[in-house]
């Protein structure tokens, strides 16, 4: 498939392949529970009808993904992928993580399910960040682990962080953009609920079908990603030696690069008395990992492993003493430093195009199925009548720009929390608080409150169950 050479056998390779499918089935519902997203509002403003909505909002989607690595890079996907201590997983056994990558997604596809049926507007990367965190917690707890490794806290809080902020920017900003249009925008015909079949003004439904298009690409940049990252971990968890390193991966030109780097910390250290004895010993453990990098044996899945955990390590550590002020002084050797960050972390987020072509094909086709149960919610159930023209585009242009900022920056978000709250945002600024139906907004929120830990005990309290099978 796709030129993979696959080094698995028997049930090994079953599981890989119920995992791959797995990965698939989580974007594929993604797109349908994320649909509504970006149609809602081209479809009650009546700008377009829902069939051509939804197949031009799965094209973008598609296109969205395909495209994100040369827009935004990959860096929503690395984040993902490096919630999970694979590392120290796989140090113990393979059957500890294919537990694990199961348990995250079949608990992450229950919930995206269940909140659709129901037609709620839920955050399928909540869910997502739910289920990491359950199987990582759980397995932190497990009495076999000593050192109580199970989550990247560090990932998780500022992905958390960008989740938590991203719907209260929507809301102020769409009650914001609200305010400056009542205010220069004279033909207010498109702040009255639209009449029985009327469409828009042209040029108020070119700006919706605009903002629909931005929305279903920046959903697919984003959204996307996350089905990126969970295919890099079922890939490096299987196949390790070939995924783990970018395939161009070449130990004696790593080491090389980094003896460079350990040169230019030495002349720093030589003109820089106050932080000497910091450059020297930042030194010393980069000629370490240089000699480790060129010692290791490519063929052996756990040094292979350790190398990849290490090399983020020191990225992180040389990007922030780069950062410092008045550390590093001569400009070559901030160059250099700067290629070797670089060379680091090109060969641990290399990922391969077929699993971008995949991913793409998943969130694309699920975009155009299973759409209307939460665009009805968000088109009729969140007002107490029908959306406006501006109130559609106040949501979509405040979503689009958000997510797509997000996506620039390599931060997931929600882009149904997004655009939910810009719904809310824009209905709460043309007549109040009173314009929202509180029995949904009261649904969708504690959809959202609860998202996170019922997704933490449903994946790990499957990570339990499957241990036992597998």
């Amino acid at each position: 498939m796709f030129g993979i050479e696959f080094e698995l056998t028997g049930i090994i390779a079953i599981m890989c392949v119920l995992c791959v499918f797995a990965v698939l089935a989580f974007e594929f519902v993604n797109g349908f529970h994320d649909t509504a997203n970006a149609v809602a509002t081209v479809i009650y403003t009546k700008s377009l009808k829902p069939v051509y909505a939804v197949i031009w909002s799965g094209f973008m989607n598609f296109l969205g993904v395909m495209l994100s690595s040369y827009f935004f890079g990959m860096a929503v996907a690395t984040k993902i992928a490096s919630i999970l201590p694979l590392e120290t997983v796989l140090n113990r056994n393979m059957n500890e993580a294919i537990a694990m990558i199961m348990a995250v997604l079949v608990g992450a596809i229950l919930w995206n399910l269940g909140t659709w049926y129901f037609g709620i507007p839920c955050s399928s990367s909540h869910t997502l960040i739910g289920s990491l965190l359950g199987a990582g917690i759980v397995f932190s707890l497990l009495p076999g682990n000593t050192d109580k490794v199970g989550v990247n806290w560090g990932e998780a809080i500022k992905i958390g962080n960008s989740l938590l902020i991203s719907p209260l920017f929507g809301f102020s900003m769409a009650i914001v953009l609200m305010f400056i249009l009542k205010r220069i925008i004279k033909d207010k015909a498109i702040f009255k609920e639209p009449e029985l079949d009327t469409r828009p003004p042209f040029w108020i439904r070119a700006l919706l079908i605009t903002t629909c298009t931005l929305v279903s690409f920046f959903h697919g940049s984003n959204d996307g990603q996350k089905g990126v990252g969970l295919m890099l971990i079922v890939l490096i968890a299987f196949m390790p030696l070939q995924y783990a390193l970018a395939p161009d991966f070449n130990k004696a030109a790593c080491s090389s690069q980094l003896f460079r780097i350990e040169e230019a910390l030495n002349y720093e250290s030589a003109h820089n008395y106050e932080m000497e004895r910091v450059l020297c010993n930042r030194a010393a453990d980069i000629n370490s990992f240089a000699n480790y990098i060129n010692d290791m044996d490519i063929k052996d899945p756990k040094r292979v492993m350790s190398v990849r955990k290490q090399m983020g390590i020191v990225a992180k550590e040389l990007d922030v003493l780069i950062k410092e002020p008045n550390l590093i002084h001569n400009s070559e050797s901030k160059k250099l430093i700067k290629k070797g960050i670089s060379m680091l972390k090109n060969n641990t987020q290399h990922v391969p195009s077929w699993v971008i072509v995949l991913i793409s094909i998943a969130l694309g086709i699920g975009t155009m199925i299973g759409w209307k149960r939460i665009v009805v919610t968000i088109g009729e159930k969140i007002g107490k009548r029908h959306m406006t023209f501006a109130e559609g585009a106040t949501a979509e242009l405040i979503a689009s720009s958000t997510i797509g900022l997000a996506s620039q920056l390599g931060l997931p978000v929600s882009t149904t929390h997004v655009l939910s709250s810009g719904v809310a945002g824009a209905m709460v600024a043309s007549k109040g608080i009173k314009n929202l139906q509180s029995g949904t907004v009261k649904s969708i929120v504690l959809a959202w409150v609860l998202t996170l830990p019922a997704t933490i005990i449903l994946s790990g309290g499957l990570y339990l169950l499957f241990r036992l099978f597998i």
